[in-house]
């Protein structure tokens, strides 16, 4: 079953590129989660996506917002992915595929790559009700960042 909009959040604990657990219980203490579903470490959408939403960081910052990245990739890929790109934030490793099955952004097939993430984005409240919801089905898009913005100040 799909994490939907107004439901509460499937919590998880995930290693970060540094191995380091991450909770969203824990980070939802803190205020918002900005929950970024990516495909693959180091494509070209990916990359762009992780890069315009760590450039988006001081205006999340500024509401108290906390951006996790999630894929399948290993911490090793994450690790390399996060210093390649000067990521500020979290990249977590679901390689066991247990978060994107709970969020319902399992990808079956993308041309050939089996069980990876659909591209998602979900923003958290900080009671861990889900305030927005974007499962894109192609992987070529990216997300509508204006209104990712706008549900995370909205929570302001």
């Amino acid at each position: 079953m799909a994490a939907e909009l107004g439901a509460k959040a499937p919590d998880f604990t995930l290693p970060n590129q540094d191995r380091e657990p991450v909770s969203l219980s824990s980070r939802l203490k803190d205020g918002p989660v900005v929950l970024a579903f990516f495909p693959a470490a180091f494509s070209d959408t990916c990359t762009d996506e992780m890069c315009t939403l760590r450039d988006s960081m001081a205006e999340l910052n500024g509401i108290s917002a906390t951006l996790l990245g999630v894929s399948v990739d290993t911490f090793f890929a994450l690790k390399a992915f996060a210093e390649a790109h000067a990521f500020t934030f979290p990249l977590l490793s679901d390689f066991n595929k247990t978060v994107i099955h709970e969020y319902g952004v399992f990808n079956e097939d993308m041309i050939g790559l089996k069980g990876i993430a659909k591209r998602a984005v979900f923003v958290i409240d900080r009671a861990g009700i889900i305030r927005y919801r974007e499962v894109l089905d192609d992987a070529r898009n990216q997300p509508d960042y204006g209104q990712v913005k706008a549900a995370v100040a909205s929570l302001a």
